[in-house]
């Protein structure tokens, strides 16, 4: 039902928010980023089932979505693994590192 649904993302969103928040690993955050992303696509996908007779217009939003997840994920990770290589790390607070 659309209550379950709702509840479902709300779900997601928090343990992606708690993930982003309290993670030290520079791989860790983007993939709490990701189910924070996840969960706004259900979202979208619920509410567009609600106001509209079919799920194309959110599902459609939703693929714009997962294109910037994907292209925030490759950057984030490509920063990660130069911090790793120069430091041997990839603890958040050496993201400074990147300095010339």
């Amino acid at each position: 039902t659309f209550e379950q649904e709702l509840i479902l993302g709300a779900f997601i969103l928090c343990v992606g928010f708690f993930g982003l928040v309290t993670s030290r690993n520079m791989v860790r955050a983007p993939m709490s980023l990701e189910s924070i992303l996840n969960a706004i696509i259900s979202n979208f996908i619920t509410f567009s089932n609600l106001f509209f007779d079919n799920r194309e217009p959110g599902e459609i939003f939703s693929l714009f979505v997962i294109a910037v997840a994907a292209a925030e994920a490759a950057t984030g990770l490509a920063i990660a693994l130069s911090i790793h290589r120069n430091r041997r790390s990839t603890r958040i607070d050496q993201s400074n590192l990147l300095k010339w």
